[in-house]
């Protein structure tokens, strides 16, 4: 069996044919799927210049920031990416339980031959620069500031990463990639609606070579999103009512962009909608548990309109005003 440790690329795949991309490059592949390999979602939409700015931190070792508002899908499409690119890949949420012994590592209590010695056990940095695996920072502005620092050290292209405690300078595997996704690209909580983010060091974003932004799909898109994610509903009726699900869900992120309501529905939403509308039935009602609920009581009528624009019909009184 392979040693994973010695592992690299043994091929070179056409952007073209494995992402339908109208361009004349080729990037390095794995003939083969580990078991960090991610499963390949055959329903994703990819979108071209995001993929592009992925592809780029593959192939030139470049690191890579997919910035965007949630449900967008920025943690999934590398991942995607690297599923089918056979790219072994491992995601790390940094939110406020992470700390620095996580990242690095630390001593711990085991037992050899029956005793009791202590032993030293990798962090999550020092185990994937060691391997040919694409590390992902999944909220990336969401991380504290001593954990940020520790992450700086490997933002360099040929970044060294030394343990202190072990007297060790790890060298990154050559087939070490590293990536990352945030909301805000380290500008904090300015809209008031990414509660928990930092403002990050500049320093530090300056580190990273491409940000790329990516935003909600357009309106067909992600109609047959949700449809292949809802194969029931992947009717001539049913993508009559999911195009009214994806309508009503824009106008909800045009209100948010105009300060008319403080939570939008994201792409992940509307697929919620749809799949307790597979369970209910009941449009008004599996709308309620997907979205309403989440929505302040002073803007249920404003949602309320929107419900009525896309599906000409009333939301029930008491579905706008929170009532049972």
């Amino acid at each position: 069996m392979t040693n994973i440790l010695e592992m690299k690329p043994d091929q070179q795949v056409s952007v073209r044919d494995l992402f339908g991309i109208d361009m004349d490059l080729m990037v390095p592949a794995f003939s083969e799927r580990d078991a960090h390999v991610p499963e390949i979602d055959k329903a994703y939409r990819f979108n071209a210049d995001v993929t592009l700015a992925i592809l780029a931190g593959f192939m030139k070792d470049r690191r890579v920031m997919v910035q965007g508002l949630h449900g967008t899908g920025k943690s999934t499409h590398i991942e995607q990416v690297a599923a089918r690119l056979n790219w072994p890949c491992t995601r790390v949420n940094l939110d406020g339980h992470i700390s620095r012994l996580d990242l690095v590592g630390k001593d711990t209590i085991v037992l050899r031959d029956g005793k009791q010695v202590t032993e030293f056990q990798e962090g999550i940095i020092p185990w994937s620069l060691q391997r040919p695996t694409a590390l992902i920072f999944d909220e990336y502005d969401a991380g504290r500031p001593d954990v940020m620092f520790v992450i700086q050290r490997i933002l360099e292209r040929d970044g060294k990463f030394t343990l202190l405690d072990q007297n060790k300078v790890i060298r990154p595997n050559p087939y070490f990639r590293l990536f990352a996704t945030a909301n805000t690209v380290g500008l904090g909580n300015l809209n008031g609606l990414y509660h928990g983010t930092q403002l990050l060091n500049h320093a530090q974003v300056d580190r990273w070579n491409i940000v790329t932004t990516l935003n909600y799909l357009p309106h067909q898109e992600e109609v047959e999103i949700v449809a292949a994610r809802v194969e029931t509903m992947n009717n001539e009726r049913d993508r009559g009512i999911l195009s009214g699900m994806v309508a009503l869900a824009e106008l909800t992120r045009n209100g948010f962009a105009a300060g008319d309501l403080s939570t939008l529905m994201s792409p992940r939403t509307v697929i919620s909608w749809a799949e307790n509308y597979e369970i209910f039935r009941d449009l008004g009602v599996s709308f309620r548990l997907s979205y309403l609920n989440k929505c302040d009581e002073a803007e249920r009528s404003t949602v309320a309109e929107y419900y009525q624009r896309c599906f000409d019909e009333e939301l029930p009184e008491s579905y706008a005003v929170g009532m049972s």
